[in-house]
Order: C-alpha cells, then sequence, then structure tokens
C-alpha cells in the first residue's frame, strides 16, 4: 500500500505545479488532492510513454477498469481503488478523465473546437473534481483549470514538436488565440473554498505569451499572493 508520504513525493515529482497548489487546501484533504493529481499524471503519461496510439489506449482501458472496479497492485491504482470504495471520488468523474485522454492518441488536433474540450475535459475536468472534494462544483473553477491546460500545451508544444507530436490544433488558428481565449477564462472569479484547485492558473497568468522559463521563487511568490488574497 501507498503511504502518505510515498504519495507526497511522487506527485512533488510528477507534478510539482499543482503539488505546491494542495498545500493551501485543508490539511486533511491533501491526501486526496495528491492520488487525484497522481492519477491524472498517469493519464498523461499514457501516451507519453507509449511508442504508438494504440499502445496509449491499452494503458487507459487498464485504468479505466481500475476505475470501473478491478483490483490492481499499483502505487497509484491500489489507494485509488480505496479512495473510491470511500466514495471520495465518484467513477464517472474519473471515468470521464480517461475518454477525454483518448483525444491524445489521435494522430492531431484537427480544430479549435477539438482543442477546447479536449482541455477542457482534461485539466478543466481536473479542476473540477479537485473544486468538488474541497466543496465547491463550480464552473469557474473548470474555466481556471482549463486556463492552466492551455498554457501549458503551449508551454510544452517546442518539447513535443521535438518527438514529432503535438496537441495544438492544425486549423491554423494562431497561437495568439488560444492566447486570448485563456485569458478570458482567467476572469472567472474563484471560490474561495475551492481555491487550492484554482491556483494553478496563477502559473498560467505568468507563463501565456512569454519564452519557456523553469520555475523559480517568483511563481511560488505569485501563488501565494493569489492563496492570500483570494484572487488568481
Amino acid at each position: 500500500m501507498t503511504s502518505s508520504s510515498e504519495l507526497l513525493i511522487h506527485i512533488r515529482r510528477a507534478d510539482p505545479d499543482r503539488y505546491f497548489t494542495t498545500l493551501f487546501a485543508p490539511s486533511y484533504k491533501r491526501e486526496a488532492l495528491w492520488l487525484l493529481y497522481a492519477f491524472n499524471h498517469e493519464l498523461a503519461r499514457a501516451r507519453e510513454v507509449a511508442s504508438e496510439p494504440t499502445l496509449a489506449l491499452i494503458r487507459l482501458t487498464w485504468w479505466r477498469e481500475v476505475v470501473d472496479g478491478a483490483v490492481r497492485k499499483h502505487e497509484i491504482a491500489t489507494p485509488l481503488t480505496e479512495a473510491l470504495n470511500q466514495r471520495v471520488f465518484r467513477r464517472s468523474d474519473l471515468a470521464a478523465l480517461i475518454d477525454a485522454r483518448e483525444a491524445e492518441a489521435e494522430p492531431q488536433m484537427p480544430d479549435l473546437t477539438s482543442f477546447m474540450n479536449y482541455v477542457r475535459g482534461t485539466a478543466g475536468r481536473l479542476a473540477w473534481i479537485a473544486g468538488r472534494l474541497l466543496g465547491a462544483e463550480s464552473e469557474a473553477v473548470e474555466d481556471l483549470g482549463t486556463a492552466y491546460g492551455i498554457s501549458g500545451i503551449l508551454r510544452a508544444a517546442p518539447f513535443l514538436a521535438r518527438q514529432g507530436r503535438s496537441l495544438l490544433p492544425v486549423d491554423g488558428t494562431p497561437e495568439a488565440d488560444l492566447i486570448t481565449q485563456a485569458r478570458a477564462l482567467l476572469q472567472s472569479p474563484p471560490p474561495r473554498a475551492a481555491m487550492a484547485a484554482c491556483l494553478p492558473a496563477v502559473y498560467a497568468r505568468r507563463d501565456l505569451g512569454q519564452p519557456f522559463r523553469p520555475r523559480g521563487l517568483g511563481d511560488k511568490l505569485a501563488v501565494l499572493n493569489a492563496a492570500m488574497w483570494g484572487r488568481i
């Protein structure tokens, strides 16, 4: 069984942005958030580690079976099954995250509509689930998560390109239009109860329209400031 400390170490390495934001959640909610974000990371890895799209779909099917109730011995699947049995998460919510990830196995993202559906279904829906866990079912949380997802895809685009991959729409949508979409979503007011689920959007505000740079102290201070004042 994965201990709380092992889960902390795992998510701090796998998703440092979201890990840092969980520190602003109530202490009794953090482990569930770590597990949710670790599960999301496993879904994201499905395509990253697969040599071909079909293998990515097989990995996603494996996780769908876990969410449906299959018992698997695995550092994330085992505690996830326990959390599902205890109704920490709804199976339908996690299944929706898996469904949205299937778009990554497609050869390309055809247009802006498909792109936005994908980002809202992955990063946006993830934020919504985190918000629900914290006590607020809010479209604003999903909007802010979607903005973070857009900025993350733009931030990762040069690295994916070196692997011969892209998650950007191929219909000629300019990057500036994606940035405009994200900035519009960042105007959504975060519900105070779910502030920790909204805080990744702080990174989006800092990253959009800027060249890639490693995370630094300024990013953490910006998240801290947002958490204190309740504004993204």
